[in-house]
């Protein structure tokens, strides 16, 4: 994400505190998609218009901030920056548990501007790790269906969607995903008795 030209929301319990980051915001050239101090509508609103981030100040109700972040929190796929007028650990704590992704102090529009590019790369960082893990968690379920069909150990399970992937030139998460995506179509392997061997031998099957 470049910050270059941002779609930005800006929430607040007061109206002037969002007219006053609202004009910080549109002097460094973004874009303020919509401001709102209505907790009850702003994660429609978020949803509705999609913003690259969302900038919410704490007013005079620390209870109002918090709610505001938690709604747009579960609306957004931004980074949710909270806006202070000074330092305030114990609201920043909150703010976290809520998922905020930082803050930032209010200060010259090039602090304003320094605190969007460092987040927004944070931001992309952290999009990335959670990508990568959950592809990793997307290959460990389709090896674990294939070693049930197959009767087959973890190696070989992996063995087997790597040859496919390099056979069909298409990336291994995009077999893992084929496989997931199949599994209701497949049937359901039972184990059969499990033979005790006394003498140690491996029973012809």
């Amino acid at each position: 994400m470049t910050s270059s030209h941002l779609r930005v929301l800006v929430a607040n319990e007061l109206e002037d505190r969002i007219a006053l980051v609202t004009k910080l915001v549109t002097g460094l050239g973004h874009t303020v998609v919509a401001g709102s101090t209505d907790v009850a509508a702003v994660g429609a609103l978020t949803a509705e218009e999609l913003p690259d981030v969302a900038l919410v100040g704490l007013g005079t109700s620390s209870a109002h901030a918090l709610e505001l972040i938690e709604r747009i929190v579960r609306e957004a796929d931004c980074p949710v920056i909270a806006v202070l007028e000074g330092r305030d650990a114990s609201f920043v704590n909150e703010a976290a548990k809520r998922g905020v992704f930082a803050y930032i102090v209010d200060g010259t529009p090039e602090e304003l501007q320094s605190a969007l590019d460092i987040t927004l790369h944070r931001f992309a960082e952290y999009h990335n790790l959670q990508g990568a893990f959950g592809r990793r968690s997307q290959t460990e379920r389709a090896k674990g269906i294939l070693m049930e069909r197959h009767q087959i150990d973890e190696q070989h399970a992996f063995d087997m969607l790597r040859d496919q992937s390099r056979r069909t030139g298409r990336k291994l998460i995009e077999i893992a995903t084929s496989i997931l995506e199949s599994q209701p179509l497949l049937p359901t392997i039972k184990p059969g008795p499990v033979r005790v061997v006394e003498d140690g031998n491996v029973p012809a099957p």
